[in-house]
C-alpha cells in the first residue's frame, strides 16, 4: 500500500471509567490493528487530527503513538505519516472474515496426555461461603489468636534481614524446619533432623511432588476408600492406577490391598484419622502396612490428616514413627490447625529420597515465599502452636460431642452419627429410604454442609450416609443445624413410605 494514501477513519470507543486517557487512546489503537480493522500499510490520522477529533491534548496522543511505535505496531517518520506495520502472524490471524482461512484449517493447541487426565479428573467439592453449618473444610477461625500472629508479623517485617526478603531455601526457611522437626517429635514421635523437613504449600503439593519423582504411568497405588477424593483423582492425573483399598474399624485393610494389587508402588493412607471415618489405623494393621512396603519396596505416603485433633487422650504416634528401612513419606498441613489461607504444609523426608526431592524442587518451585514460613517457625518456637491446639482440642470435643449429644435427642430415627476419636468431620448413617444425594441437596439449600457419602468412595458400595463437620459451627448453629436437619430427613423418610 502507497504511504501517500489517505488516512483511514479512527472510530474509537467510549473511554472506559477509570482508565487514563493515554490508556485509553494506545489500548483503542492497539486492538484495532489486532483484530484488523487496521490493516497493514493503513495510515492513521495526524496526531493533531486525533487531538482536536477526541478533544485531547496532542502531547497524549504523541506518547500514546511512541508507545505502539515502541512495541511495533505502527511506523513513521516526520513528513510522512504514521503507518500500521506489516506483521505476518498478526496478520494471518486477524484477517478480514472475508479473507478467513476455513475453520477446518486452523492447528488448535492441544493437550499433554497428563493435561487431558488433569482435567478428566477434577476435584468437584467448593463450598460456597454462605454455608456456615457443619463445613468440613475450615477450623475454628474465629478462636485463632489472630493478635499474637499479627504481633509477630509486624515484628518480622519491623526487624526484616536480608534472608527474609531474598530467595529462600529451595526446602523452606531453616528455621521453620527446625521447629517443625522438634514440634514433631515432641507431638507426634516423629524423630527427624530439621534437612529431611521440606516446606510446601499443602498436601495436595506435597502429594504431587512425591507422585512425580516415584510413580510411573499405570504404575498401582493403594488409596483408603472411601477417601478425600482429591487424592485419587490427583493419582490419575499422573496416570497411575488407583487401587481402592476398603477401610474397616481398624482403618484400612492391608490383606484386601495385597489381594489387590500386592506390587503396588505406593499407599496414601491415613492412620490417626481416615477421612471420612475418623477411624484410627489399629497397631497390628500398620506394622502389616510397613511389612508389605518391605517385602515389595513400596513407599508410604502418611498423611497425618487431624491427627492431633484428638478427643480422648494423647493420639497414637505416627506411623513414621515405626518405621525401620525408611519407606514413610510423612506429611501434614497448617490448614487445619490454624488457617487454611496460610497454605503451607511439610513433609518428611527419608534420607534415601532427600537428593531427589531438593532436585526436584529447584526446577518445580524453586523459591518459595519466606515470609510467612518466618512468622510461622516463631509462632511454633514460642510455644503458641501447642497452646492453640490445646485450645482448639477442647473446643473440638465440646462441639462434636454437643453435636452426638443432640443428634441421639433429636435424630434417633432417621440419622445415626458414628463417634469418633477425632479430626473434623463425623458420619451420620441416614435411616432406610432416605436417599442420601436429595438429603444433601436440600440440606444445602438450607444452609447446610451434608456431604454425600457415596461421592467419596472408590469402588466399593457403604450404606446410605452423609458427612457433618462441626469443627468451624458453634454451640447455637449445631442445635439450629440439628433441627434443620432433622425436618429435612423427616420430610423424605415420609415420602419414601
Amino acid at each position: 500500500m502507497s504511504k501517500t494514501a489517505a488516512p483511514v477513519t479512527l472510530a474509537l470507543r467510549p473511554r472506559a471509567d477509570g482508565a487514563t486517557l493515554l490508556r485509553w487512546l494506545y489500548d483503542e489503537i492497539r486492538l484495532a490493528i489486532v483484530q484488523g480493522r487496521l490493516p497493514p500499510g493503513a495510515r492513521l490520522p495526524s496526531t493533531r487530527a486525533i487531538a482536536q477529533q477526541y478533544r485531547v491534548a496532542r502531547g497524549t496522543v504523541v506518547a500514546a503513538f511512541d508507545h505502539l511505535i515502541a512495541e511495533g505496531y505502527i511506523e513513521g517518520s516526520v513528513g510522512s505519516g504514521s503507518f500500521v506495520r506489516q506483521m505476518t502472524a498478526l496478520s494471518a490471524s486477524a484477517s478480514a472474515p472475508n479473507r478467513a482461512r476455513p475453520r477446518a484449517n486452523v492447528e488448535t493447541p492441544s493437550l499433554s496426555a497428563r493435561g487431558r487426565r488433569l482435567v478428566s479428573h477434577p476435584f468437584p467439592f467448593r463450598m460456597a461461603h454462605n454455608t456456615h453449618t457443619f463445613r468440613l473444610d475450615n477450623a475454628a477461625l474465629e478462636a485463632f489468636p489472630l493478635k499474637t500472629w499479627s504481633r509477630i508479623t509486624a515484628r518480622c517485617l519491623r526487624t526484616a534481614v536480608p534472608s527474609l526478603l531474598t530467595h529462600g531455601d529451595t526446602l523452606g526457611f531453616q528455621p521453620l524446619r527446625a521447629a517443625i522437626a522438634q514440634y514433631l517429635a515432641a507431638e507426634r514421635g516423629v524423630v527427624c533432623t530439621a534437612d529431611q523437613v521440606v516446606i510446601t504449600s499443602g498436601t495436595q503439593a506435597s502429594l504431587d511432588l512425591i507422585a512425580r519423582l516415584v510413580l510411573d504411568p499405570r504404575d498401582r497405588v493403594w488409596v483408603e476408600d472411601p477417601c478425600y477424593t482429591a487424592v485419587s483423582a490427583l493419582l490419575r492425573g499422573a496416570g497411575a492406577e488407583v487401587i481402592g483399598v476398603p477401610v474397616d474399624e481398624a482403618g484400612i485393610d492391608c490383606e484386601a490391598g495385597r489381594r489387590r494389587a500386592r506390587a503396588a508402588k505406593l499407599a496414601c493412607v491415613t492412620p490417626g484419622c481416615h477421612f471420612p471415618l475418623g477411624v484410627t489405623l489399629s497397631l497390628q494393621r500398620r506394622l502389616a502396612l510397613l511389612e508389605w512396603a518391605r517385602e515389595v519396596g513400596a513407599w508410604i505416603f502418611e498423611d497425618d490428616y487431624d491427627s492431633q485433633l484428638g478427643f480422648s487422650g494423647r493420639p497414637l504416634a505416627a506411623l513414621h514413627s515405626l518405621d525401620r528401612t525408611g519407606c514413610v513419606i510423612y506429611s501434614n498441613s497448617f490448614s487445619k490447625m490454624l488457617f487454611p489461607s496460610l497454605r503451607l504444609g511439610f513433609l518428611v523426608v527419608p534420607q534415601a529420597l532427600l537428593g531427589a526431592i531438593e532436585a526436584a524442587r529447584s526446577v518445580l518451585q524453586r523459591f518459595p515465599s519466606v515470609l510467612d514460613q518466618a512468622v510461622l517457625a516463631e509462632f511454633i518456637a514460642a510455644g503458641h502452636m501447642e497452646q492453640h491446639m490445646r485450645r482448639m482440642r477442647d473446643l473440638y470435643t465440646q462441639r462434636h460431642d454437643e453435636l452426638i449429644r443432640l443428634a441421639q435427642e433429636e435424630l434417633g430415627d432417621v440419622l445415626r452419627i458414628s463417634p469418633v476419636t477425632a479430626g473434623l468431620q463425623s458420619v451420620g448413617w441416614l435411616s432406610a429410604g432416605i436417599p442420601e444425594l436429595e438429603a444433601a441437596r436440600l440440606a444445602m439449600e438450607q444452609g447446610i454442609v451434608a456431604l454425600p457419602l457415596s461421592r467419596l468412595t472408590l469402588e466399593r458400595t457403604l450404606p446410605p450416609g452423609i458427612v457433618l463437620g462441626a469443627a468451624a459451627t458453634d454451640l447455637p448453629a449445631i442445635r439450629r443445624g440439628v433441627e434443620q436437619l432433622g425436618a429435612i430427613l423427616r420430610g423424605l423418610k415420609a415420602q419414601s413410605r
